[in-house]
């Protein structure tokens, strides 16, 4: 004899017959069985079946290939001059880090950042222009041709801007 379950017979034979016809347990607040491992709320479940990156640093390898590069543009003569003005200013108010920390110049960078990706296209050719803003600590042109902004490092044959709150006024526009 097979009693019937669902679209699937049972055998009259089968072992935890009693145990499945029960149903699904059920417990209340006093039990200790839901005292120990109480009812998860839905939110945390739903982290249990959340996707996992099986391919690991497949998608930040993807979305690199999004990143639009640019050709670098060379600055004109004069803005070029300009540039070397304010990095001379800047060079003589960070001379050493303990006038750097004293005027605590806030500075924007704006500079050219060749493509890192060796998988691009745009490797070697083409990169892209990016500003960091910061308290200027250092402008060496001598030893590292770097300007420090922040935690930032940047050499100085990529910097194509600068702005500063008041230091770069010339004598002409006051």
């Amino acid at each position: 004899m097979t009693a019937a379950v669902g679209v699937m017979q049972m055998p009259a034979d089968f072992k935890y017959k009693d145990v499945f016809l029960k149903g699904r347990p059920r417990h209340d607040i006093t039990d200790p069985f839901f005292a120990k491992h109480p009812k998860m709320d839905p939110g945390r479940r739903a982290k249990i079946f959340a996707p996992f990156d099986a391919l690991r640093g497949f998608g930040e390898e993807v979305a690199s290939k999004s990143v639009l590069y640019v050709d670098r543009v060379e600055p004109e003569e004069a803005d070029g001059e300009e540039l070397s003005r304010r990095l001379n200013i800047l060079r003589d108010l960070t001379h050493n880090s303990r006038a750097a920390r004293k005027n605590r110049i806030r500075v924007s960078v704006t500079f050219y950042e060749p493509c890192a990706d060796s998988l691009s296209e745009s490797y070697g050719i083409r990169g892209r222009y990016k500003t960091v803003s910061g308290i200027c600590m250092n402008v060496d042109a001598a030893a590292t041709n770097t300007i420090r902004v922040g935690d930032a490092i940047i050499p100085l044959e990529n910097v194509t801007g600068i702005e500063a709150d008041e230091i770069f006024r010339t004598e002409d526009f006051i």
